[in-house]
């Protein structure tokens, strides 16, 4: 009788590993599509505010404005942690790890934007403005997931 509970707890197991594999994976795949959206957003201001196109029209502009900055941040945030769930699992510890990768990756951003864009080192107070920017604009969005993941765990313990 042991072995057939034993047995019957180890595919329990096996069942909520998977379960919480995929949760994770679908975690994962909403903060990249959401700090993708971070960034179309950081881009599609940047460029408004020194008058070029920045409509829908204009997508691919804002995309391509984007790249640097998505990119920097893709290669470098994961390294750092901001994917992880247990270093971005409630509001302060996401908040803390989205800062600490911002900081990672920035150096990267700005190395990607001077060779992609400006050919050079960008101006400071770009890198000054987008340093800002981009953290204000990512902490914003992913300090809102963490809470709202949060609300939903607990409503479904409920």
């Amino acid at each position: 009788m042991a072995t057939k509970q034993h047995v019957s707890d180890a595919i329990a197991s096996k069942d909520t590993l998977e379960h919480n594999s995929r949760v994770n994976i679908g975690r994962i795949i909403l903060l990249v599509i959401g700090d993708a959206i971070v960034f179309f957003i950081f881009a599609a201001v940047g460029r408004r505010s020194h008058g070029e196109a920045a409509g829908l029209s204009s997508f691919l502009q804002i995309v391509w404005t984007a790249t640097p900055f998505a990119l920097g941040w893709y290669i470098i945030a994961p390294l750092v942690g901001a994917y992880r769930r247990r270093q971005t699992t409630g509001v302060g510890k996401m908040a803390q790890w989205t800062a600490l990768s911002w900081l990672a990756a920035w150096p990267a951003t700005m190395l990607f934007r001077g060779v992609a864009v400006d050919r050079a080192v960008p101006p400071w107070t770009f890198m000054l403005i987008s340093f800002i920017s981009n953290m204000l604009f990512l902490e914003v969005w992913r300090v809102l997931f963490a809470w709202l993941s949060g609300r939903n765990l607990k409503s479904a313990a409920k």
